[in-house]
């Protein structure tokens, strides 16, 4: 088999070649290597046996010699033997192992179960000499017990020690006082300059005061005369100054011990300013805990507050006078201008305190062992001090100018301050880069309230809120308000009404606004704004008559005049969220919403729209075609109207939800307003249909007799002419009418087409009874068909009820009528018996009204028919007798 002999001789390592090819030999470090790769130790495998092929192949004569698979398969062959063989070794090792851990974990129990029993020993042992430790009372036998006593015992016994030293020193200084009147003990004590023998020192003083006060009470009593020299001290008991003769002068302890503790503070406080310029942190907070003990440390406090930097170079800007631009003082009394913001005096010294008081509290916090009493005095320093004196100057200056600068100036001012101590809280001062503590934020709040409780003391807010819009809302009205201020008297139109009011009127009402202007509670600035407000000019600013400074357009509606009036009330109500209290909002905006409703409505809306219903009350007795013109009013009414509810229902009710009751009551005003303004739109429409059916009334009175009946020769060219003359004039008319509604009413809504349905039915209440009283004949039909088409085509052009306008519906009418003129006998029999089949004209409408028809209905009644035949020239026929006897 030369296959197996060439991959024999490929593998072995021995020079020569066995009868049995050996295969690949192995072992398990082969497959314990971290490289070992089952595809590449196959590979090897098959390549060893290929090898063997291709060399047998070279020797072969034949190239074609077809594949033996006998080399691979012992190669694999004995692969699996050798892998069986490694699999058995592995076997036995693996089990030797377990063994081994066996033994090592029953090895381990045991360890950790004797360990067990000696922890539970020691243990037990601890607890009993810990019980032998706490025996108090079995005996004394605890040695641990007399350990601790015998500790507590020459503990006591040193306090015991030192109180008695410091006993004898107090009576040596006592006795130094009292007889000698110096005080050497407690100066070398004061000199020693450690900061625990000042503090010794200190308390020392504090205790001889307290001894003098009961042992020398003679040198307090303040009410005697105080003698001078020897006698100055007056004599005391032997007892108590300790000499033997009644003749030894006695010393006034008090004013010794006095002027130490004035020494020993004088001396700590200079020791605590040089500390602190040379920035000596540990020697600051040393000399503040001796003065904290000597005198509460309301001493060092002062000085360190007092004396500060900051006071002293801030004290020429907070005394200045407060300046500024005067344009911008101008545009912060401007109503319609945007504030320019908080004053910049003002802003810089609040910039200022903020780095300051943030570097500073570190400063304190080092230096001081009760930082937060002394940050307390600092902040107040710097709020009631600084800033509350430039606060005061700058809203002086701002009321100066004007009662809105001052709201605005307040405004901005707080929010500018409110700022500043949110930065101070969000810095933490003394616990930063931590938050806040709780008692510097209740200091800081307080002094921010406390800098505006002068402005907003009972209703004092509300009510400079209150009056400054009033006087804008006065002015903005003055020329309205002046030129219905006599209207009620005049007995022309309304424009004219308002075109002929006298100059001497004018004149006195601005003669009368000037000197209310110039009275003291207004400055030069207010009253200037005022005037550009009411638009009118200074006396002497130009020589023109008062009455060129009023047109006609002052007395209608301006709906930006009302968008201005909002504008200023959302100001002021938003002002007044920011500055007064929660509690006070339903109140305050119910005060508002009283001059909303007081000036807007009443004393604007409401007087326009009775000038309104006067001047077209005025109409139904005027001689000439009536002027629609004071219906433009309407428009600008309901406009008006919905930006103030749009106001009221967003702005003003919903914020005084929190009370129940005064939200009713706004509500309850709001709506008898709206109401009355309703039904003020309602009486002038109403009377505008008055006014517009009186005066077609009118024109139908001037229709001629002979209209519908003209003579033979003028047949033809009366049959060329497309309505009556009366018929044009009354189209003509309504056409005004519509554009001027059209133009004059609010486009939203169905009031434009509910006033023209009125106008639409009322004109044909008049056609109807207008045709009743002419004599009309056959040529004369044909007009009155002309003249009903032509009114037809006019009312269905408008904007009415699709009902109305509707094939059949009731203004279908007139043609019927129009065609009962024109139809012969035999025709009109025949139009009669399908009305009445079809239920219009040959029903008796129980409902129609005087005009012959129901203002829903489309028919005729039987006798409105016959009236209308009994107008034709032939109604005497037979054949129109035959027609009329069968209705």
């Amino acid at each position: 088999m030369p296959d197996s002999s060439s991959m024999s001789s490929s593998q072995s390592n021995q020079p020569s070649r066995s009868l049995y090819p050996q295969g690949p030999n192995f072992t398990l470090e082969d497959f314990s290597s971290r490289d070992f790769i089952v595809k590449d130790f196959i590979e090897s495998l098959s390549e060893s046996a290929i090898q063997q092929r291709r060399s047998a192949a070279g020797a072969s004569a034949s190239a074609n010699q077809p594949f033996d698979p006998k080399p691979l398969i012992r190669a694999f062959e004995h692969a699996q033997r050798r892998l069986n063989e490694l699999s058995g070794d592995l076997e036995i090792r693996e089990n030797e192992l377990s063994a081994a851990v066996r033994r090592a974990e029953a090895q381990h129990a045991q360890n950790l179960s004797t360990l067990g029993r000696k922890l539970k020993q020691t243990i037990e042992e601890f607890q009993k000499l810990d019980t032998s430790l706490n025996a108090a009372g079995l005996g004394g036998a605890g040695d641990g017990n007399i350990a601790v006593e015998t500790g507590k015992k020459l503990e006591e016994l040193d306090r015991q020690r030192r109180r008695a030293l410091d006993a004898h020193f107090l009576i040596e200084c006592w006795d130094e006082v009292s007889n000698r009147g110096e005080i050497t003990l407690l100066e070398n004590l004061r000199r020693s300059g450690s900061s625990e023998g000042k503090l010794r020192s200190a308390h020392i003083a504090k205790q001889l005061l307290r001894i003098s006060q009961r042992l020398d009470p003679k040198s307090w009593d303040d009410t005697g005369p105080k003698p001078n020299g020897s006698q100055a001290n007056g004599a005391s008991s032997p007892a108590l100054s300790g000499s033997s003769g009644e003749n030894q002068p006695r010393k006034n302890t008090r004013e010794i011990i006095e002027k130490f503790s004035e020494t020993l503070e004088k001396d700590l406080l200079k020791q605590f300013d040089d500390f602190y310029r040379k920035a000596n942190f540990e020697g600051m907070k040393d000399c503040a805990t001796v003065l904290r003990d000597f005198n509460g440390g309301a001493s060092v406090i002062a000085l360190f507050v007092n004396q500060h930097q900051f006071f002293i170079d801030r004290s020429q800007l907070v005394t200045e006078e407060v300046g500024g631009d005067p344009e911008t003082w101008e545009k912060l009394a401007d109503p319609d201008a945007d504030p320019p913001g908080v004053e910049p005096s003002l802003q810089s010294l609040i910039d200022d305190v903020k780095v300051v008081v943030q570097e500073e509290s570190a400063i304190i916090r080092r230096a001081f062992p009760y930082y937060e009493e002394v940050l307390g005095r600092f902040l107040q320093r710097v709020f009631q001090q600084s800033i509350q004196q430039r606060l005061e100057m700058v809203l002086d200056k701002a009321n100066s100018v004007s009662s809105l600068a001052f709201l605005r100036s307040l405004q901005s001012s707080r929010n500018y301050i409110s700022q500043l101590v949110d930065d101070l809280k969000a810095h933490g001062l003394t616990e930063h880069p931590e938050a806040i503590s709780s008692q510097t934020a209740i200091i800081l709040d307080q002094q921010l309230e406390d800098l505006f409780v002068p402005y907003f003391v009972g209703s004092s807010y509300i009510e400079r809120e209150k009056k400054n819009l009033e006087e804008l809302y006065t002015s903005l009205l003055f020329k309205f308000t002046a030129f219905h201020s006599r209207r009620k008297k005049a007995a022309t139109t309304f424009m004219a009404s308002l075109a002929k009011s006298s100059s001497e009127l004018l004149a006195s009402a601005k003669d009368a606004y000037l000197s209310r202007l110039e009275s003291s509670d207004f400055t030069p600035t207010q009253r200037q704004m005022l005037l550009k407000v009411a638009g009118l000019r200074e006396p002497g600013d130009s020589a023109r008559q008062s009455e060129s400074e009023f047109s006609e357009q002052d007395g209608q509606l301006s709906v930006e005049f009302a968008k201005r009036m909002i504008k200023w009330l959302a100001e002021g109500v938003g002002r007044s969220l920011e500055l007064s209290m929660g509690s006070e909002t339903p109140k305050d905006v119910a005060t508002l919403l009283n001059l909303l409703l007081s000036t807007m409505a009443e004393n604007y809306v409401e007087v326009a729209l009775e000038a309104s219903l006067d001047a077209a009350a005025s109409q139904e007795s005027a001689k000439a075609e009536p002027d629609f013109s004071y219906l433009a009013s309407i428009r600008a009414a309901v406009s008006i109207t919905h930006l103030m509810m749009t106001c009221i229902d967003t702005v003003l009710i919903p914020l005084a939800a929190n009370s129940i009751t005064t939200r009713r009551e706004m509500e309850k005003k709001t709506n008898l307003t709206v109401n009355r303004i309703e039904d003020k739109i309602n009486a002038i429409e109403q009377k505008t249909i008055d006014v517009v059916l009186a005066w077609v009334n009118k024109l139908l009175g001037g229709q001629k007799k002979n209209d519908f009946r003209p003579r033979e020769g003028d047949s033809s060219a009366w049959l060329e002419m497309l309505q009556t003359p009366t018929c044009a004039s009354i189209c003509t008319f309504l056409t005004r009418l519509h554009n001027t509604i059209l133009t004059s009413l609010p486009s939203s809504g169905s009031n434009i087409q509910s006033l023209l349905t009125e106008v639409a039915l009322g004109v044909r209440s008049l056609l109807l009874e207008h045709f009743k009283r002419f004599p009309v004949n056959a040529p004369g039909g044909l007009m009155v068909t002309k003249d009903m088409t032509r009114y037809v085509e006019l009312l269905k052009s408008w904007q009415i009820d699709e009902d109305l306008k509707a094939v059949g519906g009731p203004l279908d009418v007139l043609l019927e009528v129009g065609s009962l003129f024109v139809v012969g006998p035999e025709a009109l029999r025949e139009k009669l018996r399908g009305g009445a089949a079809g239920g219009t004209t040959g029903r008796n409408n129980a409902g129609a009204s005087s005009g012959g028809a129901d203002s829903k209905g489309v028919g005729l009644s039987v006798q409105e028919v016959r009236a209308y035949v009994l107008r034709r020239e032939d109604s005497n026929t037979v054949a129109m007798q035959g027609v009329l006897n069968a209705l």
